[in-house]
């Protein structure tokens, strides 16, 4: 295919984290050809369409479907949490109403502690990408992965594409990006299978439980799923900091947003 011309891309703040190294100034020259959409141009630098919240051409706003002629000059925003950008074109859907997850294979840790922080998620060990996508549009979850392909599916419409490798800060990006410190209810879901845990009167389950158990808790709670009962036991403290430690990561995004926001350049860069 022909390239009919060049283009000059902008890509802003947390966009820029995700170019190959030596596009990390945000700046592009792009070679463009009739065939491709806006949409097409974004994702072939590895940037993912469930990223991007509006695109600017040449100071109006447009949607994915719109195909790049010689000589424009495009702008690519992430998802705005601070500004009010009515008057623009959000290129992401509305939120949905409630926060779910589907996870893809390589996230059980995360999966786990979502749940622990008392959120739905659909987890499975090495699950086809179809069924990833299905789940996500037929029960309105959000599609969390590290797979940039997997987000780049057209019919994707609720993802998250996960920076960190380290299943502690995925937690804390998550609740960052959804803004969820006020919707955890921790200790509210079996972290193993999902179920909703209910209270469970001692004497009903104490038959199997450890000696030591018995003799030194009374508050139970069982997950009518899977069978499995949970007790404040030697790990509460652990997971206890875990929870704090998510809810105090959207303020302290919140901070970084007030500190970015009052040293922005003329041209609006955050």
């Amino acid at each position: 295919m022909a390239i009919e011309g060049q283009v000059d891309i902008r890509f802003y703040a947390e966009l820029r984290d995700l170019l190959a190294p030596g596009h990390r100034s945000g700046r592009i020259s792009h070679g463009v050809v009739a065939t491709q959409s806006i949409k097409d141009v974004v994702e072939s630098y590895g940037i993912p369409h469930t990223e991007v919240d509006v695109i600017l051409v040449g100071g109006e706003s447009v949607d994915f479907a719109y195909r790049p002629v010689a000589g424009d000059r495009i702008s690519v925003y992430p998802v705005f949490e601070s500004f009010d950008i009515t008057p623009l074109v959000r290129l992401r859907p509305e939120p949905l109403r409630d926060t779910c997850f589907v996870l893809d294979g390589h996230l059980g840790k995360l999966a786990r502690r979502l749940r622990l922080l008392g959120f739905d998620c659909v987890y499975a060990i090495d699950p086809a990408d179809d069924d990833l996508v299905s789940i996500s549009l037929a029960e309105r979850r959000i599609l969390l992965t590290r797979d940039r392909f997997l987000l780049r599916r057209r019919s994707v419409r609720h993802g998250y594409l996960l920076r960190s490798d380290q299943p502690d800060e995925q937690v804390r990006e998550v609740v960052r990006r959804f803004q969820l410190s006020g919707s955890i209810e921790p200790f509210t879901r079996c972290p193993a299978c999902n179920g909703v845990l209910t209270p469970v009167e001692k004497a009903t389950i104490e038959h199997h439980l450890p000696p030591g158990t018995r003799r030194t808790f009374d508050d139970f709670r069982t997950c009518p799923d899977c069978g499995r009962d949970y007790w404040r036991g030697a790990h509460h403290a652990r997971l206890a900091r875990m929870v704090d430690e998510a809810r105090a990561a959207e303020d302290s995004s919140a901070a970084s947003g007030q500190a970015a926001g009052s040293s922005r350049t003329d041209d609006g860069e955050r």
